[in-house]
């Protein structure tokens, strides 16, 4: 997974959303930590949200940042356990194109380094919706660290071989 030095590096704008009901801006160290990540490489955070376990509200939000052309990602941390007010994947469900099923499936495999066999409770996904990424992490430090560190900072670096998401954010309203 090495990155081609020989690469220019692309910004992208991310839009970051935690999910929870009892999170605040002055204790939300998961959405801390990646909004640090994220301006630490040098992508832009857009625009940051708190929002209750709601898939109304969720779905809401989710749209407007879509229909933002400035806002090529958007990550979303909390509300991907099993729990009844865990509700992002199916929030994700009301505004997805299309399924990025590997990125769930990876998630919980570097996981399984630090929590074993509980990563099964974690219901971490993205999907495509229109041109925007949307990955959803859970919404733990830990979890958050994995998710970015090992995965979403090189997909979402240009530079990176053999392919990244960067890199596919022209082509992805092709028809």
């Amino acid at each position: 997974m090495p990155i081609d030095e020989s690469r220019a590096f692309k910004p992208i704008n991310i839009a970051l959303l935690t999910v929870s009901d009892t999170r605040t801006r002055d204790d939300d160290t998961s959405g801390d930590i990646l909004a640090e990540r994220i301006e630490g490489t040098g992508h832009s955070v857009a625009a940051r949200e708190i929002l209750r376990d709601d898939v109304d509200e969720i779905v809401t939000l989710l749209e407007r940042w879509i229909a933002d052309g400035e806002i090529d990602a958007v990550i979303i941390t909390g509300g991907t356990g099993l729990t009844g007010r865990d509700v992002t994947p199916e929030a994700l469900g009301r505004v997805k194109t299309k399924d990025i099923p590997g990125f769930g499936e990876y998630f919980r495999y570097i996981s399984i380094a630090s929590i074993g066999t509980s990563t099964i409770q974690s219901r971490a996904c993205a999907v495509l919706a229109q041109s925007t990424y949307i990955f959803a992490l859970p919404g733990s430090n830990g979890a958050v660290k994995d998710g970015w560190d090992q995965i979403l900072a090189l997909q979402l670096d240009s530079r990176h071989r053999p392919c990244n998401f960067v890199e596919l954010m022209p082509r992805l309203q092709e028809r």
